[in-house]
């Protein structure tokens, strides 16, 4: 999966898969989060966010299961 660099103290790249909605998060502690069944527009929405981090704890870590690694 593709990820794109974003500007974040917290998350450094997002790649998005539209076919299985799997929103893979690269942490900059190196971490690998993959969130599941998460749509389009949430991750548009979490890319165009003023802060991904915030976005990320408060829009998607609460509703959605990940698995690591």
């Amino acid at each position: 999966m593709k990820r794109k660099r974003l500007d974040s103290s917290s998350i450094a790249s997002v790649g998005y898969d539209r076919e299985s909605q799997t929103l893979e998060v690269e942490f900059t502690n190196g971490g690998v989060y993959r969130y599941l069944d998460v749509s389009e527009f949430v991750h548009a929405a979490l890319i165009r966010s003023p802060s991904p981090g915030t976005y990320l704890n408060t829009q998607i870590k609460p509703h959605y299961r990940f698995v690591d690694g």
